[in-house]
This record gives C-alpha cells, sequence and structure tokens, in this order.
C-alpha cells in the first residue's frame, strides 16, 4: 500500500509499504479521508519522543471496512485502543488506561495509508451517502467534548450564565468553542494567532474571535473558564491571566511541557486547572452522533488534499499558509 511515512524532522517521504495484516478481533479499512492534528505536527518538527522516525503519523479517520462480516460498511474510527479491563476502563474513563494505545504512536502504525487495522470495537458505523472528512472531524472534536465536560464539573456556574475563552483556533480550539455553545454558554472568545483563520472561525460559530496581543482581548480575570487548546508556555500564561477568582483552566494542548502557568495566582485564586486528555469511548460515540445530527454545525471549515500532497499541507500548516481549521488528507 502506498503511505505518508515521517522520516526525520520536517521530512515525509510517500512510500510503498507492507499492507497491514488484521489480528484477531481486527479488521481491514481502506482509509477515505485522515486529518492532519497539532500532534502530528510536533512529530514532524521532531519535537515528540513519543512518535520516533520512521513512522506513518495521523489518527483522525474515517474510510470503509474491507475485509470480515461488515466488509462494506463505512466508518468513523476512535484510534484510541484500551485493555477494556483495567480499573479505569471498568469504570468508563477508557482514556485513562494503563496500557492504551493510540494509532500514530508506536506499536500501531497511523492512518497517512491507504490501509488501516483497527479493533471491531473501535469502528463506529456511518451512513453510505455521509461525508468521510466529516465523519473524521469525530476525533478532535472529542477532545473537546471531552474537555467541555471537565469544565462543567468544575465550573460553579451554569453553562449558559459562563464566559469562555478559548486560546487556539485550530481544530481542536474551534471543536471546543463549537461544544461550548451546543451546550448553552453564549459567551464565547476565540485567540488566534493566523488572522488568517479569522473570518472562517467568525462563521462557524457564534464566537467572537481575537488576535492576542492586538488590545481586544477580553478583560483579565474575567473568564469562568479558559480552555488552552494550544498548551505553550504563552497560552498558559495567558490563561493564568484571563480566569476569574474560583474559574476553570482546562489544558488540552502538547505544544510545551514547561512553562507558563501561574502557580502562586492560581493559588491564591483557587482556580481549578484540570488536564484533559483525549475523550471516553462513550464520548466518541456522542461526539459522532452530534456530528451526524448537525448539532455542532455545518462543519465546513476544512481543506482536503490527497496524500501525494501530503508533505506540503504540512509545510502551509507550518508556516501559516493556509486558512482552514484542519486539513484532511485523502489516501
Amino acid at each position: 500500500m502506498k503511505a505518508l511515512v515521517y522520516t526525520r524532522a520536517k521530512q515525509l517521504e510517500l512510500q510503498e509499504v507492507a499492507d497491514p495484516v488484521p489480528g484477531n478481533g481486527e479488521v481491514l479499512i481502506e482509509v477515505e479521508a485522515a486529518g492532519i492534528c497539532g500532534s502530528d505536527m510536533h512529530a514532524y518538527l521532531g519535537h515528540d519522543e513519543r512518535r520516533p522516525a520512521p513512522l506513518i503519523l495521523g489518527h483522525e479517520v474515517a474510510g470503509t471496512i474491507i475485509s470480515g462480516p461488515r466488509k462494506g460498511t463505512r466508518v468513523a474510527v476512535n484510534p484510541l485502543v484500551t485493555c477494556g479491563s483495567c480499573t479505569n476502563c471498568q469504570s468508563g474513563a477508557t482514556n485513562l488506561c494503563a496500557s492504551r494505545q493510540i494509532i500514530s504512536m508506536p506499536p500501531r502504525e497511523g492512518a497517512f495509508a491507504s490501509l488501516l487495522r483497527m479493533p471491531e470495537e473501535n469502528i463506529h458505523a456511518v451512513a453510505p451517502d455521509f461525508s468521510a472528512e466529516k465523519a473524521s472531524l469525530t476525533e478532535p472534536i472529542a477532545c473537546g467534548w471531552h474537555g467541555v465536560a471537565l469544565a462543567k464539573r468544575a465550573n460553579p456556574k451554569s453553562m449558559d450564565e459562563s464566559k469562555a475563552v478559548v486560546l487556539g483556533g485550530g481544530a481542536i480550539g474551534l471543536g471546543i468553542a463549537l461544544v461550548l455553545a451546543h451546550r448553552g454558554v453564549r459567551d464565547i472568545h476565540v485567540a488566534e494567532t493566523n488572522t488568517a483563520r479569522h473570518d472562517m472561525l467568525q462563521k462557524a460559530g457564534p464566537f467572537s474571535v481575537y488576535e492576542p496581543g492586538s488590545g481586544t482581548e477580553p478583560d483579565p480575570s474575567s473568564a469562568d473558564m479558559v480552555f488552552d487548546a494550544f498548551g505553550g508556555r504563552v497560552s498558559r500564561a495567558a490563561a493564568s491571566a484571563l480566569v476569574r477568582p474560583g474559574g476553570v483552566i482546562v489544558h488540552v494542548g502538547l505544544a510545551e511541557a514547561d512553562g507558563g502557568l501561574d502557580i502562586r495566582r492560581l493559588t491564591l485564586q483557587e482556580v481549578t486547572f484540570i488536564g484533559s486528555y483525549t475523550y471516553t469511548a462513550a464520548e466518541y460515540t456522542e461526539t459522532l452522533d452530534a456530528i451526524v445530527t448537525g448539532k455542532l454545525g455545518s462543519l465546513d471549515w476544512i481543506e482536503c488534499r490527497s496524500l501525494e500532497a501530503g508533505g506540503s499541507a504540512f509545510a502551509d500548516l507550518l508556516s501559516g499558509k493556509t486558512a482552514a481549521a484542519k486539513i484532511i488528507l485523502r489516501p
């Protein structure tokens, strides 16, 4: 099969590689759509030790089953493979499984390829005429679905009375904003440094979009909930300043491991800080249902390219040359 292989920092090569062989309880999927995630970008830059080269990246995926009794079924794929038997899995917190694996990270190759093997319990049927590109958005939006759920539990205010700030207007940040609107939040602000994305973000939902440092930011100490969809020193510092006393910061992004967080302010103002990782199996299903039923809007903020154009897609994302919140590759 053909695959886009990460070979070294800032280097992707289209190669012919061996077809994956499904194991016990797995099926083979023909990939129709695979989105480029921020974590793929981190690996591409050589910043993710969990994703060593050579490796097939990509974990936001939809396609069609081509093996087994469900052959021909079009599916969205939950890329998080869990054991199903540990304490966390049994309690429903599958994202915290002690032996979790995610495709695009060894030992599981990713979805920037023609074919993908996955356990049957990780696949979710979609209608034959439903967009594979929109189905592939389930994974990044499910990250937002989970983060908003965590914030709702910790926030003493009702959602319709709360002010929310989302730092980052890529697919994760936009997904968070869309889920917030779906959950009844009416005062939503989205920070995005790439001004080429502002018009798209403004059209995607009822948000106030701003450029950090432009003087149009929300007031300090004014947000009940702050979602850091970037996860770097600068965004953590912004989150620390924006959150109100007694408010909530949900940290979703993984750009940098250290720095930025004002621990003294978080302590003195009793701010709740929550790390948010992926989603539970139930939340993935809930997100897919919300997408299919149109509860999160038209989801027309994507750009599609061929797998052969994957290298230039990564380069354009790195340089900020695209206004799309998500580039999806089509093998």
